[in-house]
């Protein structure tokens, strides 16, 4: 019975909570035992929160048994990656100078996931400070891909979506900053969506990029995802940048893709987003889709975003300026790791240069010295503001696409996962696997990963959908009908191709 309830998606579990068919401590249990079962080889977590998950888990079905209204998701446990506050729960970042800090507040999406009555299993390994494209750069070890435990499972939110890969969470969620979603979605063979910036609350995510930052659902059906967007979503007094419109009906979009109807609408296949540097496996997953998005009616055109080739190298520049001015308050003064020099006085400079050595890991180190010398003085105008002169580019040639086409598509990542310990060593090569997720930070568009088959080598490929700002929407309208098609082909998800974990005893 246990095993079977973790296979379930949300919405499979939402259905059978609401009858009552099967309560949300067992619900919740299941899951708990699934994490005790193999995260030890995956790693997914760094705390498990089983009191406090099974507390929820009760209360709702108290409420339920009184009769009283409770939320369509009530029940269904999530797992929350470790970069969202959460009150009474550790958060670390994925960092050294974090470990044990205990959060006097709960970030606004976590309010919401609370007050939806969502038991928490627990917090998600990743990268230190989202700096990373495959959880090989937190301070506490490794997350490893559920498909093949030698490879990486992408990120920095790799711990989420190899969560919810090994079936140890149903849904999760993750940040994305220049791909930290959609690309371990990609690899880990899930579901991943990072919506419009500004539509899901920033308010008690610890800021790697404050203009890049976007919470999001992982998930391994697109209902999924769009049931989660739909509780997360929303304007927030607490964060400047919230925006402030209604939330529109996810659900309702992914429900009507599920039909696999496309007629009248146009697909975008952007050229300088393939080719090149892209696995043959990986492209001719993206042709077949594309072929099947065609045979429900949609109209397949090609378009140029010429200044996409520059997006990378502005990335990099935007990305650690903003870092090196978010992460100058870990400085041992106020909150987290303390340490004090080895010899001599222990004033505030040097205690603060003991910290930040000992506590920051080597890419954080890396990102934060290049964007020091980005913002520094006679070097601002020709590196940070050149970048975001870029930026306004990318921004153009998005909005000259989707004046072409109603969504625009991609592989996700030009390839699957690699194995563990490959690019470590070779920064450069590790930023490329977030060259086509990249764009869509820097507009501030949405974006969704989802499975489109397995590469040559057995692993998963992913299939990103981008539209314009505040139109969510039509990520779940066309994902949700190529998920329909696709699994048609495969007759089944293509999570049930993975091979079995090994279970604990």
């Amino acid at each position: 019975m246990s095993a079977d309830l973790t296979r379930l998606t949300a919405a499979e579990l939402s259905e059978r909570l609401a009858t009552r068919e099967v309560s949300a401590v067992e619900a919740t249990t299941a899951h708990l035992e699934r994490i005790t079962a193999v995260d030890g080889p995956v790693h997914a977590f760094l705390h498990v929160s089983a009191d406090q998950a099974l507390a929820t888990a009760a209360d709702v079905d108290a409420r339920r048994s009184a009769g009283a209204p409770v939320h369509p998701l009530a029940g269904v446990p999530i797992a929350v990656k470790d970069v969202v506050v959460t009150r009474g729960l550790p958060t670390t970042a994925g960092s050294a100078i974090l470990r044990d800090w205990v959060p006097p507040y709960d970030a606004t999406l976590v309010q919401k996931i609370k007050s939806a009555g969502l038991p928490i299993l627990g917090k998600t390994n990743m990268d230190e400070f989202a700096m990373g494209s495959s959880t090989e750069h937190s301070a506490y070890g490794n997350t490893h891909n559920p498909w093949d435990l030698d490879r990486i499972p992408g990120g920095s939110g790799g711990g989420s979506a190899a969560a919810v890969a090994a079936y140890e969470a149903p849904l999760a969620i993750g940040t994305d900053t220049g791909g930290s979603i959609r690309q371990p979605a990609a690899v880990t063979g899930t579901v991943g969506v990072k919506p419009t910036y500004g539509s899901v609350s920033r308010y008690g995510l610890i800021a790697l990029a404050s203009s890049l930052d976007q919470a999001g659902p992982v998930t391994r059906t697109v209902l999924d995802a769009a049931l989660l967007h739909q509780l997360i979503a929303g304007h927030d007094p607490f964060d400047s940048t919230s925006l402030p419109d209604e939330v529109p009906d996810y659900v309702a979009a992914a429900r009507a893709g599920a039909s696999g109807d496309l007629r009248g609408v146009r697909v975008g296949v952007i050229r300088e987003l393939q080719g090149d540097g892209y696995q043959p496996g990986v492209l001719a997953r993206f042709t077949e889709s594309l072929d099947l998005l065609r045979e429900a009616g949609a109209e397949i055109v090609e378009v140029s975003c010429p200044h996409f080739q520059y997006a990378l190298a502005a990335y990099y520049l935007i990305l650690p300026a903003e870092a090196s001015s978010n992460l100058a308050k870990f400085d041992g003064m106020r909150f987290g790791l303390r340490v004090e020099p080895d010899h001599g006085p222990a004033t505030a400079e040097r205690v603060m240069a003991a910290t930040r050595g000992a506590g920051f890991g080597d890419e954080v180190k890396r990102r934060i010295i290049l964007g020091t010398y980005a913002l520094s003085a006679g070097y601002y105008d020709a590196y940070y503001g050149s970048a975001q002169k870029v930026r306004t580019l990318i921004q153009r040639d998005f909005a000259a696409a989707f004046a072409q086409a109603d969504v625009l598509v991609s592989p996700t990542a030009p390839t699957t996962a690699f194995r563990l310990g490959e690019k470590l060593d070779d920064p450069l090569a590790m930023y490329l696997n977030d060259v086509a997720t990249i764009p869509a930070n820097l507009a501030g568009v949405p974006g969704m990963s989802l499975p489109s088959g397995l590469s040559d080598d057995g692993l998963p490929v992913g299939f990103q959908v981008l539209a314009p700002a505040r139109e969510d929407a039509r990520l779940y309208r066309v994902g949700g009908a190529l998920e329909a098609l696709l699994e048609q082909s495969w007759e089944g998800p293509l999570l049930s191709r993975a091979p079995e974990l090994e279970v604990a005893r």
